[in-house]
């Protein structure tokens, strides 16, 4: 069975789904307590969600066996508009859910287990009718989901020092429905065969004023193109005394093969002033090099009293090597040549290295009840020129809420509530020279905000 299929059998299952941008395409913190902390984590145990976090601090938990159940919804709420020409679009892509799990066993000094859980991405779906959709007839969507299959070792190395890593089997699937003008699908087309150029050499002399490109399916858990490949991750925590432990992490970049669709999977089409020239061209889309970015993270963990722990985290993701330009290849052999003709595209994207830093609070109220605060802070990695409706990964700061319960000594549930609110950006750059993957965006201005929440299940055996 092929790495493909197996993701796709993880996504019928309904095991996880596409997460959307947080920090950048990141989720702002991964399991409740952790997210409710701001998504600080890596000097404390934060239960099975340490597995997207910093693995060393598994060797934190007690002897024995648990369990994680949790289920994630992001709420974002993007707007794309036009003003100069009184043209706005509100994005359908408004909820998505993210079940994850994990399983633990500590055995002497070593810590080991299994998990499955969404990383990130971004999205958002407009209206067949909107600007965005430029006369076309059919609604333009994006879809980026990264998912993670893990396998993570902790080792207590003395009283003070544990050590922890991770193997993880990583899947990402993208859909993309998109139009574009014909000065933009020049500036992003970087070559073409010769049957290809003489096509749309014709198309353009023909009054072609649109292009799209589209390969999308009706899956909530998985896209049309599919890419899998392997990742790892490394950390530490030591414990300075009785109240202060100090934790780091770092996570390799993700070596991903090219995602794909079917020979058949995608289509291109032209159109006139809203009117179809002639029927789309089925064929298949290569996305090359898509990759998930170098991490590293430092934190630390305060226990002021034996009720009240702060955390506090500094995490660095490094976007500038990954997205820095993104390509992707059509092929098609239905153009009637007698061969399989192709083009290449190129969309220049130059997103920035992001600093992010989180702060959390948690009060033991009682034995069974603790309540915990937090604020994520970070700017916005998408320069004004190169941000796109398609692709608003542009939220900043996000304030968090949460709450554990204990239904017994060994389980209870735990919950979070994270608000990000809206950030607005204007796009300020015209459309390049042909071939130069640089699209107009002048005058587009997108708003996003958001409101997501995480509970989960937590037993120890």
């Amino acid at each position: 069975m092929t790495l493909k299929k197996i993701a796709a059998l993880l996504a019928v299952a309904g095991i996880t789904s596409p997460a959307f941008a947080t920090n950048g395409m990141n989720l702002e913190g991964y399991g409740a307590v952790a997210t409710a902390m701001g998504g600080a984590s890596m000097a404390y145990d934060n239960g099975a969600g340490a597995m997207m976090n910093n693995p060393a601090t598994l060797g934190l938990m007690g002897q024995g066996s648990a369990i994680g159940v949790a289920l994630g919804f992001l709420g974002p709420d993007v707007k794309a508009s036009f003003p100069a020409a009184g043209l706005s679009a509100q994005s359908g892509g408004d909820a998505y859910y993210m079940p994850a799990l994990g399983y633990l066993m500590k055995s002497g000094k070593f810590t080991f287990g299994a998990g499955i859980y969404s990383q990130g991405g971004m999205g958002t779906e407009y209206g067949a009718s909107s600007f965005l959709a430029a006369g076309t007839g059919d609604k333009v969507r994006s879809e980026v989901g990264v998912g993670r299959v893990i396998v993570p070792l902790a080792y207590n190395v003395n009283d003070s020092l544990t050590v922890g890593g991770s193997i993880d089997w990583v899947w990402a699937t993208m859909d993309i429905k998109m139009a574009a003008s014909t000065a933009d699908f020049q500036a992003l087309a970087t070559n073409m065969s010769g049957g290809m150029g003489a096509a749309m050499a014709g198309l353009m002399g023909g009054g072609a004023t649109h292009f799209r490109i589209d390969f999308s399916d009706n899956n909530d858990f998985m896209g049309k193109a599919v890419g899998t490949g392997f990742a790892g991750k490394l950390g530490l925590t030591y414990k300075i005394n009785e109240a202060l432990s100090l934790g780091a992490t770092y996570h390799t970049e993700t070596d991903l093969g090219d995602m794909e669709t079917d020979t058949n999977g995608a289509s291109f089409s032209a159109y006139n002033t809203g009117v179809a020239m002639g029927a789309p061209v089925r064929g298949k889309i290569t996305i090359h090099n898509f990759q998930w970015p170098e991490t590293y993270g430092v934190g630390m963990a305060y226990h002021a009293t034996d009720k009240l722990m702060v955390a506090a985290d500094f995490k660095r993701l490094n976007w500038s090597k990954v997205m820095k330009d993104f390509k992707m290849t059509y092929t098609t052999a239905n153009l009637g040549t007698g061969t399989t003709e192709s083009a290449d595209f190129k969309i220049n994207q130059n997103w920035a290295d992001q600093d992010v830093f989180m702060l959390g609070v948690a009060y033991r109220l009682t034995d069974a009840l603790t309540l915990r605060a937090g604020a994520n802070m970070a700017d916005n990695p998408i320069p004004n020129n190169r941000v796109h409706p398609l692709f608003p990964a542009i939220v900043e700061d996000h304030y968090t809420f949460g709450v554990g319960y204990m239904t017994s000594k060994t389980g209870g549930f735990d919950f979070s509530l994270t608000y990000a609110p809206e950030v607005s950006v204007t796009g300020t750059q015209a459309t390049g020279t042909p071939g130069s993957g640089v699209g107009g965006n002048a005058g587009v201005n997108i708003k996003h905000s958001q409101l997501n929440w995480q509970v989960q299940y937590g037993q120890r055996f």
